[in-house]
């Protein structure tokens, strides 16, 4: 496990998407794809790691709507692309005072109702990861871990993890928060990120979302080598 978590000074919720167990018994690969709460706390030092690490690209999981200076940075590096990639949106008013004027929002209990409004701005995040420059890709949030984590989902369904190991990936991100409200609502993490994957073919969910085979293909040489 510790091997899947690089140390960068300022960042407290980073974790490598490789070293995780396939269905088909391999292992994703390490330093493909990274997952972070925001670059904006790194340090000097942090960023010397990042880019030791081999992060070529940052994608930002934003929300439109949701004025955000966590996750306004300066990259020190200027063979680092930055990709900003609004997954959600509060212009949506449905979405606004269903979740986002509400404290689930921060549960993946939202996470089916989003899937289910916004497969073309997942879609595109999946793009954006396939058509990135050669190294490794951070997807970030601001806590790394909703945002990240519903990007995060995705990617490890497409290259077969199984629900129950994308589960324990999440789970690594804690949040006593998050477990008293999953509480209250008398569900659980486990519950929950289960019936946002229940039913969910994930490879047509990013097609229709306007990824290509090709993007897939990428994907899947990315994290499975």
């Amino acid at each position: 496990m510790n091997q899947r978590i690089p140390t960068w000074d300022g960042c407290i919720n980073v974790r490598d998407l490789g070293g995780i167990p396939t269905q088909s018994g391999t292992l994703t690969q390490r330093g493909a794809i990274v997952r972070s709460d925001t670059p904006a706390r790194l340090t000097t030092k942090g960023w010397t790691a990042l880019y030791d690490y081999g992060i070529r690209t940052i994608v930002t999981l934003s929300t439109l709507g949701h004025d955000e200076k966590e996750l306004s940075f300066s990259v020190p590096f200027p063979d680092i692309d930055v990709i900003q990639a609004p997954i959600e949106d509060l212009t949506d008013t449905e979405f606004l005072h269903k979740w986002a004027a509400t404290d689930l929002w921060c549960t993946p209990l939202y996470y089916q109702d989003a899937l289910e409004r916004w497969p073309a701005r997942h879609g595109a995040v999946i793009s954006a990861i396939a058509q990135a420059q050669e190294g490794g890709v951070l997807i970030h949030c601001k806590r790394g871990n909703d945002r990240t984590g519903i990007i995060t989902l995705l990617l490890l369904s497409l290259v077969g993890v199984s629900p129950e190991e994308i589960v324990a990936e999440y789970e690594l991100s804690p949040d006593p928060e998050r477990d008293e409200i999953l509480e209250r609502e008398h569900t659980s993490t486990r519950e929950a990120l289960m019936g946002a994957l229940e039913g969910l073919d994930v490879e047509q969910y990013v097609l229709s979302g306007g990824a290509t085979l090709e993007d897939l293909k990428a994907i899947r040489k990315k994290l499975l080598g």
